[in-house]
Formats: C-alpha cells, sequence, structure tokens
C-alpha cells in the first residue's frame, strides 16, 4: 500500500519504519532532514509538503506534536487536504484535544474524506517493537480498513467510538499515568527519608494493593527497574514536558465539561513547576526530584 506518513518525530519515525518493514510504500514529509534521509535509505520517498506527500497516497497517517500542527497539515494549502484524493482514508495519531480532530474531520468530510483520531500509548519503545495500543475514534468501516494497518505498528487495536473518542480515551489515560506516577514518587521519597531500603519498599508496593504500572514498570526510583528511564538519569522515555502537554488537555477537556480533576489539576502544577526549573526535556518519572532530599 501506498502511505503518506506525516510527522517522523520520537514516535513516528520507528512507526513509519515499521511499515518499511512491512512492505509498504511510504512518502514521507518532516521538518527534520536528518530522519527523513535515514528512512529515504530504507526505501521511503521523501516528499516536499504534506499536500506532495497526500497526493496518490491510498492511505494518510500523521503524527504531529501539538493541535497547531495537525490544523496546519491538515488545513494550509500546502497540507493534507489540498492532495489527499476523495474517499482515501486517513488517520491522525496525535495526542490532541478532541475537538481539533473533530474539525479537522469535519473540514475533511466537505471533499469525500473520513478521518478518524488514533492517539497511542506505549512510549518509544513501543513504538520500536510495534507493540503500541491504538485507541481509535472512527466510523465502524474505517476502522476495518485501518485496523490491518495499524497492527503492523501496534498490538491492541482498540475501537473506542466514533472520532474524538480516541483522544477522550488517551487523555483520561495520561491523566490517570501522570497522578499515578507522583503517587509513586511521593511513597518512594517518603519511604528513602523514614529510612527503608527503596529496593525493598518498591517490592512491597508491587506485591501489594499499591501495585501500578508506574512503580512494577516504570520506578521513578533510580535502580529499582533496570530498565527504566530513573536507571540511565532519565533520559529516553516519555518527556517530562509531554506529561505536561498531556496534562493541559485533560484539564482544559474537564474545564469545558465542567467536571472535577482535582489531582489532575495538582499534577499539572508539579509537572509545571519541574519544567520551569529546566528539566522538562528529562522523562516524566523525573518528578521524583521535586521529593527528595539532597545528599
Amino acid at each position: 500500500m501506498k502511505i503518506a506518513f506525516i510527522g517522523l518525530g520520537n514516535m513516528g519515525a520507528p512507526m513509519a519504519r515499521n511499515l518499511i518493514k512491512a512492505g509498504h510504500a511510504l512518502n514521507l514529509f518532516d521538518l527534520n532532514q536528518t530522519v527523513l534521509k535515514e528512512l529515504a535509505e530504507l526505501g521511503g520517498t521523501i516528499s516536499d509538503s504534506p499536500r506532495d506527500a497526500s497526493k496518490d497516497a491510498e492511505l494518510v497517517i500523521t503524527m504531529l506534536p501539538a493541535a497547531a500542527h495537525v490544523r496546519s497539515v491538515w488545513l494550509n494549502e500546502d497540507g493534507v487536504l489540498a492532495g489527499i484524493g476523495k474517499g482515501v482514508p486517513a488517520v491522525d495519531c496525535s495526542t490532541i484535544d478532541p475537538q481539533t480532530i473533530r474539525d479537522v474531520s469535519a473540514a475533511a468530510a466537505k471533499q469525500g474524506v473520513v478521518v478518524a483520531d488514533a492517539p497511542v500509548s506505549g512510549g518509544t519503545g513501543g513504538a520500536q517493537a510495534g507493540t503500541l495500543t491504538f485507541m481509535v475514534g472512527a466510523p465502524l468501516e474505517l476502522f476495518a480498513t485501518l485496523q490491518p494497518v495499524l497492527a503492523q505498528m501496534g498490538r491492541n487495536i482498540v475501537h473506542c467510538g466514533d472520532v474524538g473518542t480516541g483522544q477522550i480515551a488517551k487523555i483520561c489515560n495520561n491523566l490517570l499515568l501522570g497522578i499515578s506516577m507522583v503517587g509513586v514518587s511521593e511513597a518512594m521519597a517518603l519511604g528513602d527519608a523514614l529510612g527503608i531500603d527503596t529496593q525493598v519498599l518498591a517490592g512491597i508496593i508491587n506485591s501489594s494493593t499499591g501495585r501500578c504500572w508506574s512503580s512494577d514498570t516504570y520506578n521513578p526510583w533510580p535502580g529499582v527497574i533496570e530498565t527504566a528511564p530513573s536507571s540511565r538519569g532519565y533520559t529516553g522515555g516519555f518527556g517530562a514536558d509531554l506529561m505536561l502537554k498531556d496534562l493541559g488537555l485533560a484539564t482544559e477537556a474537564a474545564r469545558q465539561a465542567k467536571q472535577p480533576v482535582i489531582l489532575g489539576a495538582v499534577a499539572q502544577q508539579l509537572y509545571q513547576s519541574m519544567s520551569q526549573r529546566g528539566d522538562g526535556g528529562k522523562d516524566f518519572s523525573a518528578i521524583i526530584n521535586s521529593y527528595r532530599k539532597p545528599k
């Protein structure tokens, strides 16, 4: 299949790589020329614009940093909708607010194009391994078309409902993730301050009622989980500024729905403080350093 893939960042590039490995012909667009050249060496074709990438594609996939980028890439005069053919399926995998993808979908529908949203979970490791979870908001017919392609980049392909519901699932999940990481950080730092061995404490938590992904897979205390970013100086993984962005999406959506997210708002402020200290590029589990006493 000829696929336009637009947005080749930390997540998009490995996703595109997996599609090339699966035998698809990819038209690629990104502002990063280095990653474009790397993927071209694997067999991809470099395009001059989203419009150019989309004009003869049989499927369009975008994976972009924020809502403003999604609107630009889709709606500008050199954007996807200026090049895509009528009836060509399309999906945006960015994590953005539900209204933006609904607006893009409505604009696309006017020219006979159906757009789904399919944000992902699983991080850069999942993108590289092809084990992502896709949360898909789409009509059932489009979901059936997208599913086999998404399955070449992910393990769990979940139909959430109509367009926009994928984003709702993602922001709710990441709201909880941010809160749980703060909770694990508080518990681990408290245990250390009170004098318990942190390996022992983590083992107890991970076999007791406090167990969660933020503790048993991604523990923020250095050395507890060898494969976690905390054991490599909080490098790689999911950046704190990205968590801040997602918490912002969740709290703004909650404001519009007049739904309280008290712990989410606190977590957002903690990550805002972390970002202001210049640590926004570190993995989000580095929030534990807000609690650790200097030694």
